[in-house]
């Protein structure tokens, strides 16, 4: 139970009782029975936290979608009910007529609150020149730490289209990587100017969601301790480079994304007789080899590429062997290379 409503819920339950009793004090004639008002009164208050209960995860959305499905369901059934098909009724039995309209209210009521929660998440009414469109539906969050922005890879996936979330800029990360721009040291400060150069690619890119969350946090002085905590409190994963504290949003139930793993699933995987092109930049050990690198890092051993250092050839795979860096990748110059 939540420790915020439980005292609630017992003052509650205390005024009902209460309520029970004043009601027999201020009638004479039920005084004798304030114990057992005081009781109901306890029980009425019980019911309905229990209703309470029953309801959580009840949105506003959803008390919404209710409240509209109500008034159109009691509309229709208005409109029905002085329409003339009740006319001619009306005058030889009333009693029929007012059990036909109480029907009608019911089943237009509950068919109406029914549509309307079953797409409260389209809620979408058109009226002449007006149009109701909902607007704080449920959306992804991923919050940033500075890391990440000074790592500066997240403004090309996010432009590349791959992070399909609202990025959360919390207000202590940019006043942290504002200090880091500011710093003497020259490369502290080149790092954070990098960052603050990577936040404006973001806000240029179209249809990314940005938002920048206010939050202090003020209890935690910590910057790592408000990031979860912020993360926690959103229900958002946490886009960071720093592995500690990857694991300290790992220890508090927070999921976190990395994007040396990203560029680690991206590696190529390559096989036996697959042509892929590399530029030759130094000498090998042995005689006659030249020496590549491919994009994810890993070396590329080309035989009888001496010839050709300086240049970007194309060649074919002949063995993949790991290494501790990697891959180390044996191949030899494809046949049409110039």
């Amino acid at each position: 139970m939540n420790k915020t409503l439980l005292p609630i819920r017992l003052a509650f339950a205390i005024l009902c009782s209460a309520s029970g009793w004043l009601i027999c004090y201020a009638i004479p004639q039920w005084d004798a029975y304030w114990l057992r008002a005081a009781l109901v009164g306890l029980l009425i208050g019980a019911l309905v936290i229990l209703v309470d209960i029953l309801l959580k995860g009840f949105s506003l959305r959803g008390l919404s979608a209710i409240t509209f499905g109500l008034a159109i369901g009691m509309l229709i059934s208005f409109l029905i009910s002085v329409s003339p098909l009740f006319e001619y009724a009306k005058v030889n039995d009333p009693e029929t007529v007012y059990l036909f309209r109480l029907a009608l209210f019911l089943i237009c009521s509950y068919l109406g609150t029914v549509i309307a929660l079953r797409g409260k998440d389209e809620f979408n009414l058109v009226i002449p020149y007006v149009r109701f469109v909902p607007h704080e539906v449920d959306v992804p969050l991923v919050v940033v730490d500075t890391s990440a922005l000074i790592d500066g890879r997240v403004a090309k996936v996010c432009a590349a289209g791959f992070i399909n979330a609202a990025l959360v800029i919390p207000r202590f990360t940019l006043d942290e990587l504002q200090h880091v721009a500011d710093s003497p040291d020259p490369l502290r400060q080149a790092r954070g100017r990098r960052g603050l150069d990577v936040l404006n690619d973001l806000r240029r890119i179209k249809n990314l969601d940005l938002r920048i969350n206010e939050s202090d946090v003020s209890k935690r002085q910590d910057v790592d301790a408000k990031l979860v905590f912020l993360a926690q409190s959103l229900r958002a994963k946490l886009l960071t480079m720093d592995y500690n504290l990857a694991k300290m949003a790992e220890f508090h139930g927070v999921q976190w994304l990395n994007l040396n793993h990203l560029a680690q699933a991206l590696h190529q995987e390559l096989m036996v007789g697959d042509t892929i092109e590399v530029d030759l930049v130094k000498l090998g050990k042995e005689e006659g080899q030249a020496v590549g690198f491919m994009d994810d890092g890993s070396m590329v051993v080309v035989g009888a590429g001496r010839s050709h250092l300086g240049r970007r050839v194309t060649v074919e795979v002949t063995s993949v062997l790991p290494s501790a860096g990697g891959k180390m990748v044996f191949s030899r110059i494809a046949d049409g290379t110039a």
